[in-house]
Order: C-alpha cells, then structure tokens, then sequence
C-alpha cells in the first residue's frame, strides 16, 4: 500500500493489534527482545502487502507473527531464556489488548524453560492452540502440516508440558487419583461425580482417527463432556502416557486409544482422545 493516508490508516490499525501481537510472539519466543522484533518485522511485511482483501486484519496478522516467530525458534542458537521475576504461571488469552500484555508477562521461568525443551512446531502448536485457542486448520498452514499433524504438535507440547519436572511425585499421585476417580464414575455412569471432577471450561478433543472411530472432535463444558463420558469407558484403565496420568484402551494387549487428561488444582481441564496408530506408537505408555 503506498497511498499516504491509507497507511497511516494500516498503521493505526496495527498499533491497535500491536499488545496481541506482542502478547502472541511473548508466549512463543519467551524474550521481550525477540518478540519486539517479531512483531516490527510483522510491520514491515504488512506495509508491504495487499490486505484489501483480508476480512480479519487481526487473524492475518496472527498468522504473520506466528510464521515470523517459527522462523526465529528454528534459527534460534541455544541460550538461555531472559529471567522473570513473576508467577509461575499459565493464563487464558483474553479479549482485551492491553490485559493480554499484561498476562504475557506471567509466564514464569519454570514454563519458559519446560517451553524451550519443546521442538518449534510443539512450541508454536501448544501456545497457539492451548493459550489464544486458534484453530488446528489454521496452525497447520503456519507451520507447514496436516491440521492431524497441528493437533498431534499441540498434544505432545501439553504432555511435556504437563509432565516436566515440576510436576513431583505428590503431584502425579494427586493427578493419578483424579484419574482414577473419573474413570471410576465414568463406568459406573455416576454424572454428578463426573461434573466434581471436570473444571467448568473443561474441553475434550478427539484426533482425526478418534472422529473417523466415531468420537465427537470437540465437546465443551462439564455437563457436555460429563454426558459424553458417563456409563462409558468400561475398558478403560488408567496408564503414564509419557510420564503424566492418564487412561488407555487396549485391545489384546495394544493400545488401541489414549486419553490423555490434563488436570489442573485438582480437576480435568482438557481430556484428548487419540487414536491414530503413528501417535499411540510414538508414545511411552506404563500400564
């Protein structure tokens, strides 16, 4: 664009979406230094373009720093993430600019360091997906995969994630109980004892043989993924998939779908049904 007046208008536009951006390339990258650049070279490639056509100017732009922020994690030379002197902590993604430049700040060292273990399409798949809740279809085409490949990306990010070594012995034992727990009110179709177990925003995501299988690709709220689960899972038992508390379905002996259970404070905030062959065998699974 090289009218005068119709970039200053796209400039004032990306400074409205600049605290997302920075929030966005933040969580990513994990240095305020990085995510700056990011988020300047996210500029310089939008004066540069033709978005006349772009009916969501910020979703573009989300698109754009993600890509610029892969680029940066693969060309990144190993060191060590800048220190924070904030919670340990992982926050929702909020609607509010200025609130989501507040919350890229709480990420605290313990998550950055558990992050920079992550490959960068882990990375960029679990932040994307899990923090700002941008679709699996649209993560694939940043990253260059299937929407399969995204969610299996996103999954394996969260399990090391929820399986790093803050998580110690108590910790598995209390997440193992809850495990337990649920798969126990699930047979016996106990539903107000599923509804204690499950967080109120609590999701449950099946891959793509888990929904060729028959399952739901995405069911929401507790009462929803209560009904899903109540008087079913007979023949699922409990298992570490990778070193975190979850459930396994096996037939003679092969693991034919993985439930793998992401619980927080003491209650299941997301539950993902795997069932593709690739993804079960690349798993460690102790029954």
């Amino acid at each position: 664009m090289t009218d005068p007046d119709g970039l200053d208008l796209l400039a004032a536009r990306f400074e409205a979406d600049r605290p997302h951006l920075r929030a966005v390339a933040r969580r990513i990258l994990g240095s305020p230094d990085e995510a700056d650049d990011a988020v300047q070279e996210t500029w310089v490639r939008l004066s540069r373009s033709d978005t006349s056509e772009v009916g969501n100017l910020t979703g573009w732009l989300t698109t754009v720093v993600s890509r610029v922020c892969l680029d940066m994690l693969r060309t990144r030379t190993a060191r060590p993430e800048d220190p924070f002197d904030l919670p340990e902590t992982v926050v929702a993604a909020t609607a509010d600019p200025e609130q989501e430049a507040v919350l890229a700040d709480a990420i605290g060292p313990a998550l950055m360091l558990v992050l920079d273990t992550l490959s960068p399409g882990e990375r960029l798949a679990f932040v994307l997906h899990d923090m700002f809740a941008v679709p699996f279809p649209e993560i694939a085409e940043i990253i260059g995969c299937s929407p399969a490949a995204a969610r299996q990306l996103a999954s394996r990010g969260r399990r090391r994630v929820q399986g790093s070594a803050g998580a110690d012995d108590s910790d598995l034992a209390r997440r193992r109980t809850v495990v337990d727990a649920f798969l126990a009110a699930s047979r016996g179709g106990h539903f107000d004892a599923l509804l204690t177990l499950l967080d109120p925003d609590v999701v449950l995501r099946a891959d793509a043989a888990g929904v060729k299988a028959g399952a739901a690709e995405l069911v929401r709220g507790a009462r929803e993924v209560a009904e899903t689960f109540s008087g079913r899972a007979l023949g699922a038992r409990t298992a570490l998939i990778d070193g975190v508390p979850g459930a396994v379905w096996a037939m003679n002996g092969k693991p034919r779908v993985v439930f793998a259970f992401t619980v927080t404070d003491g209650r299941v905030t997301a539950i993902d049904l795997l069932a593709d062959p690739s993804t079960l065998a690349a798993m460690h699974i102790e029954t």
